[in-house]
């Protein structure tokens, strides 16, 4: 089977498409191509509807990726072999989507400035629709920079700054440790290449999630609850206000 062609890397605002079924398994289904972003560093999966040609909906609860970058989307069934070669509509829950977004866009600004200014890397993210925590090996931390550093985030947010994504052949990847935030988690490599998602005028990292048009749509960011994970890692749990 092919490989799934992933909308959602092309336009992050892909929320419906059209696609044709290319393979069932007892409770998903693979499509030629997908709106449908199936998780990865931090950020949750999509969820929706596939509604088929014949009419029969299909409720996704999430989508997955196989190692032959297949994107399954894990539906309730009946599923049928028949499906296969069948024409879909795929919707994304959009209000979803759009959460999760921002949230995974104001962690780029979020990891920038702690690695640019307190030497702090990522060791683990998980990216939720209310709330969104990060956590960091931050040596020399104190409750003090938490100020600090909501005023920084949010100057950034003011600053309405634009968001574009492309991408660069692993080879160069391989020499930009700019691109960089975490030491342990490499991002993927498709077909070779590498997608970087640049805050224009900021910051450009290596990501394969989805995120907002630009920083001024995100609100107000502020860091809600700390936690100790270790002598020198820290957790933050972060919202934003509503635009």
């Amino acid at each position: 089977m092919v490989s799934t062609i992933p909308l959602y890397w092309e336009d992050d605002h892909c929320f419906d498409a059209e696609a044709r079924v290319v393979g069932v398994q007892e409770d998903a289904i693979a499509c030629d191509r997908t709106c449908f972003y199936p998780g990865g560093g931090g950020q949750p999966s999509d969820s929706g509807t596939i509604t088929l040609s014949n009419g029969q909906v299909l409720e996704a609860a999430s989508a997955r990726v196989s190692p032959d970058e297949v994107v399954w989307h894990v539906v309730n069934g009946p599923l049928t072999a028949d499906m296969v070669g069948q024409s879909a509509r795929l919707s994304v829950n959009r209000e979803r989507r759009v959460a999760l977004a921002r949230h995974h866009t104001v962690l780029h600004v979020v990891n920038t400035i702690a690695l640019r200014d307190y030497a702090a890397w990522i060791t683990g993210v998980q990216i939720g629709v209310d709330y969104s925590r990060i956590d960091f090996k931050w040596d020399g931390y104190s409750p003090a920079v938490c100020g600090e550093l909501e005023n920084q985030v949010n100057a950034i947010l003011r600053g309405n700054h634009s968001l574009k994504s492309y991408y660069i052949p692993e080879d160069e990847f391989k020499g930009r440790e700019d691109l960089l935030r975490t030491l342990e988690v490499k991002p993927p490599v498709i077909a070779g290449r590498v997608r970087v998602v640049e805050i224009v005028g900021f910051d450009a990292q290596a990501c394969g999630g989805t995120h907002a048009s630009s920083t001024g749509e995100l609100g107000r960011f502020s860091i809600f609850r700390t936690e100790n994970k270790g002598r020198i890692n820290k957790r933050l749990y972060i919202r934003l206000e509503a635009v």
